[in-house]
């Protein structure tokens, strides 16, 4: 009887068979990078504005205050959009006739608020509190990166549920002295610049992290003991001892603990971040 298929078969089958599993492994990987792409996460894109608003202008030009637009950070879950009325305490009185603030005046003027575009949008599911991460020594610029330098606002971080677990799992490498949320030109301690913590007694409802006090500069927290703390001195740290700190690390674990910030471990339910 003669053979149906040709010899060859057996290599063009073996073939196809390495071509199909290349060819899903190369989706696999499209698709990965896709989700992660700023075509999904809008990463740096920057929206098209009813009004071009300079957080440049305002923030390092006018030195303006996170908290004098965004008034509900520490004590909301959400930052909150200012309100035309905002605006119109300065741009009443200046840029009186700009057409660049039209929109702005319309808005004054029916009472209908202005449709900003939302750059940084979690998911419904989602819960996401400004007051904790606030109150708990997570700076603007570690999520919104350094906005005092974007003339349009943009998305810095992807926001995906990845980028949140990586600070969830470590949080000490994010954590700054409570003084210092604002301020978008933080850095690090160092040799250079070392930082000196000292803890005070807990106050009822105040935010554990008001207890510790931290300064690049010793002054203020004159009269105590100094001390050179580390990661492995720490569960000895009393209070009103000031600690010096020369890298974030050891920092951060110091204010991980005092803070009161629970660990992965604590973290068990997942109604944390979801509703």
């Amino acid at each position: 009887m003669a053979q149906i298929f040709d010899r060859s078969s057996n290599a063009l089958a073996r073939m196809s068979l390495v071509l199909t599993g290349l060819i899903v492994i190369a989706l696999g990987v499209t698709l990965d990078e896709l989700q992660r792409s700023p075509w999904v996460t809008r990463q740096g894109q920057r929206a098209d504005q009813p009004v071009p608003f300079s957080h440049k202008h305002h923030v390092q030009g006018l030195g303006l205050q996170c908290q004098y637009c965004h008034t509900s950070v520490e004590k909301s879950s959400y930052a909150g959009i200012p309100p035309t009325r905002t605006c119109m305490n300065c741009h009443a009185q200046i840029w009186t006739n700009a057409q660049l603030l039209e929109p702005v005046r319309q808005s004054w003027y029916t009472g209908q608020s202005i449709p900003w575009i939302k750059v940084h949008d979690l998911p419904d599911f989602v819960y996401f509190s400004h007051e904790i991460h606030v109150n708990k020594g997570i700076g603007c610029e570690s999520c919104h990166g350094r906005v005092d330098e974007m003339p349009l606002m943009y998305a810095q971080n992807t926001l995906q549920m990845e980028w949140c677990l990586d600070c969830h799992r470590n949080p000490s490498k994010n954590l700054r002295p409570t003084s210092q949320i604002y301020n978008m030109d933080w850095q690090a301690p160092s040799e250079d610049k070392p930082v000196w913590c000292a803890v005070g007694d807990e106050k009822s409802g105040m935010p554990t992290a008001e207890s510790v006090r931290c300064t690049q500069t010793p002054d203020p927290l004159t009269g105590m003991r100094l001390s050179s703390l580390t990661s492995a001195s720490l569960p000895t740290f009393r209070a009103f001892t000031v600690a010096k700190f020369t890298s974030q690390e050891d920092m951060g674990h110091f204010l991980e603990v005092h803070y009161k910030i629970r660990t992965p471990k604590d973290l068990t339910s997942c109604e944390v971040c979801h509703r």
